[in-house]
């Protein structure tokens, strides 16, 4: 049994904050069930990726945007 998630469905999209250069972008896919992949697209479509939990990702992000990361 593998535990690697399969991406090939992952719609992934360049965060807002990254630079429009090409440099320093972080993709992540958030229409996967249960899960939200997080890439450097510099390591072009094949690099790896990591993948957290919904909830986890949400706090997260949330833990970002009050400031208490």
């Amino acid at each position: 049994m593998s535990t690697t998630p399969d991406l090939t469905t992952a719609a992934w999209r360049t965060s807002s904050y990254s630079n429009g250069d090409g440099g320093d972008c972080v993709e992540i896919a958030d229409n996967l069930p249960g899960i939200v992949p997080v890439r450097d697209s510099k390591a072009g479509p094949g690099g790896p990726a990591i993948t957290f939990a919904t909830g986890h990702w949400a706090s997260f992000v949330a833990a970002l945007g009050d400031g208490s990361l």
